[in-house]
């Protein structure tokens, strides 16, 4: 990738009092990337590969500019860490929070943020976490900006006890954890841990005399 391509993917893709700072972050900490499709659970993603020694960064390009912006400099913050400290340190832990923090210090003004995504944005990188959709404040802040008018539901907007689809499968949410929830599966009875991110399809409220305990999650389910 030559420094005028990094330029003319993110120039449509970030606010223009940006596009330089983005750019630069590019020459200082070269890596792929790729602009992708919508993804459910995820908004971006950073890749090391070890036989390479290569970064790849990808984000999604349904993202208006203010969150793709926040997602870049998110991603481009677990490329610093990588650099830093090699593979020894919790994916979002504090050395990842205070590179993020410090990355996107110079972009926190309303050069780059209309006012009314930087009041939650300050609040939420006070203290960052692996995904801006668990602050509900920041979240209600990007969908003023998205060109769809419908926001999509997230699993992270069901009570315990909904029920829901997701690729053609049916659940029920029994169990915040941090990032993902314990949901169980309605044909096969296991339980499974599914991103909060995950978009989703409301069934609505589940029979509370239906449930069993919570056993231990069978596995992790990448949808």
């Amino acid at each position: 990738m030559m420094p005028d391509d990094i330029k003319h993917i993110l120039a449509p893709r970030v606010p223009a009092a940006s596009l330089d700072y983005c750019a630069d972050l590019w020459h200082q900490f070269p890596f792929n990337f790729k602009v992708t499709r919508k993804r459910k659970t995820k908004l971006g993603d950073y890749r090391y590969h070890k036989l390479e020694n290569s970064h790849t960064i990808t984000v999604n390009r349904d993202l208006n500019i203010y969150n793709f912006l926040l997602t870049y400099v998110h991603e481009v913050a677990h490329l610093v860490v990588r650099k830093r400290h090699g593979g020894r340190v919790s994916p979002h832990g504090i050395e990842w929070k205070r590179a993020f923090q410090d990355l996107m210090r110079p972009l926190m003004n309303s050069d780059v943020f209309p006012e009314d995504i930087l009041s939650p944005l300050q609040k939420y990188m006070s203290n960052p976490k692996a995904t801006s959709y668990t602050d509900p404040l920041l979240s209600r802040a990007f969908r003023n900006y998205d060109a769809t008018p419908q926001r999509p539901i997230f699993l992270a907007d069901l009570a315990i006890g909904h029920q829901f689809e997701i690729n053609g499968r049916k659940f029920k949410k029994l169990k915040n954890n941090r990032t993902r929830a314990v949901c169980r599966d309605l044909r096969n009875g296991k339980n499974y841990l599914i991103s909060k991110m995950a978009e989703v399809s409301y069934l609505g409220e589940g029979d509370p005399s239906a449930d069993q305990p919570i056993d231990k999650p069978k596995k992790m389910l990448g949808i």
